[in-house]
């Protein structure tokens, strides 16, 4: 089937001078015509980031169009009981507009030291939740005794406004894979380049085919951060050694640095690979450069994205 291509916003850190140039931003690109919002999940750090679910459910407040999601919560790092029942409380007041994304963690997270937990069973942990978590979702009355988590009598109301609420995987580990064919709508690619896209791709849709289930052709995405300038411009120097230190990968094959031309290829690389649905976060700094580098993506990106890749009509 023919896919549709849309393009994200994505945070990692709090790059504003104040909640002021957070609400510009958010209303910039809630007018400008971006599919989603998409806010990654640290519970620890030095530098200022803002708390996923939290800021999920303040953005459905102030917005009435745009998705939003979390790329991707930690879910070994919290309770499914109330992640389920969070999720379903911002679905049901943003009238369906949540995304929600799940992962393991990363290993590289400073919160597995810095809270005690045990990084070695986040795999079997996330698997138990996740099972959780789609269960209390269909509204089950859940009793579970599994290694992890026990439950007698759990259930959750209200329930989540849309009926199949999407359940985005993220990961590109064997693991990863299974777990996405087993439980996933749909897979959110982190750090990786377009070819390991197309092989995470490849090997979830044999897996899903094996366990008897399908997923949508348009539901894999893909995540890049981007700039319009110059690795000189002010600050990219620090910006590039925090994704390396975050991810292992260098920055410099990882962003795309120019201008609308280098955004448009590296998107044409990803689609090419399997992707569309895409959240791009902007290399910037301060309130200003901000909103200019996301009004750029909304003026030269979004015209150039809807022409190459129109978007689909679906039957009814």
């Amino acid at each position: 089937m023919a896919r549709t291509i849309a393009v994200g916003i994505g945070l990692m850190e709090f790059p504003f001078d104040g909640a002021d140039g957070f609400w510009r931003w958010v209303d910039l690109c809630e007018a400008g015509g971006i599919d989603s919002i998409w806010q990654t999940d640290r519970l620890i750090s030095r530098t200022p980031i803002l708390e996923c679910m939290t800021a999920l459910a303040a953005i459905a407040g102030r917005t009435r169009r745009i998705k939003f999601g979390v790329n991707v919560v930690s879910v070994a790092m919290r309770d499914p009981v109330l992640l389920a029942k969070q999720c379903a409380t911002i679905d049901v007041l943003s009238q369906g507009r949540l995304l929600p994304g799940f992962g393991i963690g990363s290993p590289r997270g400073p919160e597995w030291t810095a809270m005690h937990l045990d990084a070695s069973t986040r795999g079997k942990r996330t698997d138990e939740a996740l099972e959780i978590i789609a269960r209390l979702w269909a509204g089950e009355t859940l009793d579970y005794a599994g290694k992890h988590f026990r439950l007698t009598g759990a259930s959750i109301a209200p329930l989540p406004v849309q009926p199949d609420l999407p359940m985005w995987i993220g990961g590109a580990s064997d693991a990863a894979v299974r777990r996405t064919a087993k439980y996933g709508t749909g897979w959110q690619a982190g750090p990786e380049t377009p070819a390991q896209v197309a092989e995470v791709v490849a090997a979830i849709k044999a897996a899903a085919t094996a366990a008897g289930r399908t997923i949508d052709e348009d539901h894999y995405g893909a995540a890049f951060a981007f700039r319009f300038g110059s690795w000189d411009d002010p600050g990219m120097d620090r910006v590039a050694k925090a994704y390396t230190a975050r991810t292992g990968r260098d920055a410099a094959e990882a962003f795309a640095v120019g201008g609308v031309a280098e955004v448009m290829a590296r998107l044409a690389e990803y689609v090419e690979a399997g992707a569309s649905k895409f959240i791009l976060r902007p290399a910037a700094s301060g309130d200003a450069d901000m909103l200019a580098q996301t009004r750029r993506l909304v003026e030269e990106v979004l015209p150039a994205v809807a022409a190459r890749w129109p978007r689909v009509r679906h039957a009814a």
